[in-house]
């Protein structure tokens, strides 16, 4: 296969890969932030302490957590196609990429939000701030590093999952190596995907280390002066 063989197919399957993770990534972001701040506030000692709440809440991330994604990705075919309308295509495999990231990233901000200094949140509480005040002021704030670090893993796992969402003809990089570089032994548009994906890994993990560290330091400059 020439490269202008390989060039238009790798220009739709990089733009459906980045589609994908993309929108799966964003909703994951959304629904794990508040998923992991909740997991916090109702654990013990937590502003909303709820052991009952925590624990369905906690059983839930673990079992969503646990599943391999090929079978999250089956057993929601009923559910994807409630949501658009397909089981089959870009968009359909963006539902379950999403649901199984949200777990995922829950528990990393969990992990980052229980890293901010408890005194911090005491000395807001003994201000009069609400539990919002504190997430909004406080939680959030002081942990956002630690959360794009977190946010640039899920998205690095997201590419790798949409590897397997070529099995709902979602296309992306991850179908074609398969279709054309295993099926029809075309290894040298196989070890290009490689390249690509390495590449764009890299890329991601550098831009999310780099506003982690910036952040890092410029959290303990703003606390210093």
């Amino acid at each position: 296969m020439t490269w202008s063989e390989m060039r238009p197919l790798l220009e739709q399957a990089s733009d459906e890969t980045l589609y994908m993770v993309g929108w799966s990534a964003l909703i994951a972001i959304l629904g794990g932030l508040p998923l992991g701040v909740l997991l916090v506030l109702t654990d013990r000692g937590g502003l909303l302490q709820n052991a009952v709440v925590n624990k369905v809440l906690g059983q839930v991330v673990n079992i969503a957590r646990s599943m391999p994604f090929i079978i999250l990705m089956v057993a929601l075919m009923s559910f994807t196609r409630w949501v658009v309308g397909t089981t089959i295509g870009q968009d359909a495999a963006i539902v379950p990429l999403a649901i199984g990231a949200i777990p995922f990233f829950a528990r990393l901000v969990e992990t980052s939000v229980r890293e901010v200094d408890h005194g911090l949140v005491e000395a807001v509480q003994s201000m009069g701030g609400s539990t919002f005040t504190v997430v909004r002021k406080v939680l959030l704030p002081e942990a956002l590093p630690s959360l794009i670090a977190g946010a640039t893993t899920t998205v690095v796992s997201l590419i790798g999952y949409s590897a397997m969402a070529g099995t709902v003809g979602a296309g992306g990089l991850g179908d074609l190596a398969v279709r054309y570089g295993y099926q029809r032994f075309e290894s040298d548009l196989m070890w290009i995907i490689v390249a690509i994906l390495a590449v764009v890994i890299s890329l991601i993990q550098l831009a999310g280390d780099l506003a982690a560290r910036l952040l890092s330091h410029r959290g303990r400059a703003s606390t210093g002066s």
